[in-house]
C-alpha cells in the first residue's frame, strides 16, 4: 500500500521570496509592514511564509541577517581593506552615498529606517543592538588608530564613532527624502573635512 505524503511541496524560490520580504521591509519599515503585505510582495500565502520562515518577527530578523551580508556589506568591506579608520570611515560614507540613491531598491538603510515608528520591543533591540555594535566598532578602530599615531593623540574616539555614525544615519534619512547621490557625497566629503588632521607627532 502506498502512503501519499501529506502536504504540497514548497512551489516557491525561497531566497526570491526572501528579497521581495526585504524590499518590503526596507521601504515601509517593520511595524507597518503587515502579514498580507508580505505574502503579497512574496507572491506566497500565509501558511507557507509560516510554514518556509516563521512569524512575521522571525523573517525579519533574517532579512536583516541577509541584508548586512548583500547590501550592507560596504561599511564591513571598506574596514576590511582600508589602511585606517579615516580611509574605512570616508570610503563607507562615499560608498553609501549611492547605494542610499541607486535605483532598483528602495533608499536608505534597511536597519536604519526599519526601525522608524516601530513599537515592538524585541525589533527595536536587534535593529538598536546592531547600531550600536557598528558604532563599537568604529571606535575601537579609530582608538587603534589613535595608539599607532595615525590621528591626533586627543582624538575623543568614542565621540568620532558617534558623529560618523550619526552622518550615516543622517545620509539615510536625507535618501529617502529625496536627497541624490551627489548631495550626499557632498555630505560624506564634509563630513570627512570635520575629521581631525595628523598624527601624534602633529
Amino acid at each position: 500500500m502506498v502512503t501519499r505524503q501529506r502536504g504540497r511541496p514548497r512551489s516557491f524560490d525561497r531566497p526570491t521570496a526572501l528579497e521581495q520580504a526585504t524590499m518590503a521591509f526596507w521601504e515601509h519599515g517593520y511595524e507597518t509592514t503587515s502579514v498580507s503585505d508580505l505574502t503579497r510582495a512574496m507572491g506566497i500565502s500565509a501558511p507557507s511564509l509560516y510554514a518556509a520562515f516563521g512569524d512575521k518577527k522571525t523573517l525579519f530578523e533574517e532579512v536583516v541577517e541577509t541584508y548586512v551580508l548583500s547590501y550592507g556589506a560596504y561599511g564591513g568591506r571598506a574596514f576590511a581593506e582600508e589602511a585606517t579608520a579615516r580611509d574605512a570611515v570616508g570610503r563607507m560614507l562615499g560608498e553609501a552615498a549611492h547605494l542610499f540613491t541607486e535605483p532598483g531598491h528602495p533608499p536608505g538603510c534597511l536597519v536604519i529606517s526599519a526601525a522608524v515608528n516601530c513599537s515592538t520591543p524585541e525589533v527595536e533591540a536587534i535593529l538598536r543592538d546592531r547600531r550600536n555594535a557598528n558604532l563599537a566598532f568604529f571606535e575601537d578602530r579609530i582608538r587603534r588608530d589613535v595608539e599607532a599615531g595615525e590621528l591626533p593623540a586627543g582624538t575623543d574616539p568614542r565621540a568620532l564613532a558617534r558623529f560618523s555614525g550619526a552622518v550615516l544615519q543622517g545620509m539615510s534619512q536625507q535618501a529617502r527624502d529625496g536627497a541624490t547621490a551627489e548631495e550626499l557625497a557632498a555630505v560624506a566629503e564634509a563630513a570627512m573635512r570635520a575629521w581631525p588632521t595628523g598624527g601624534a607627532g602633529g
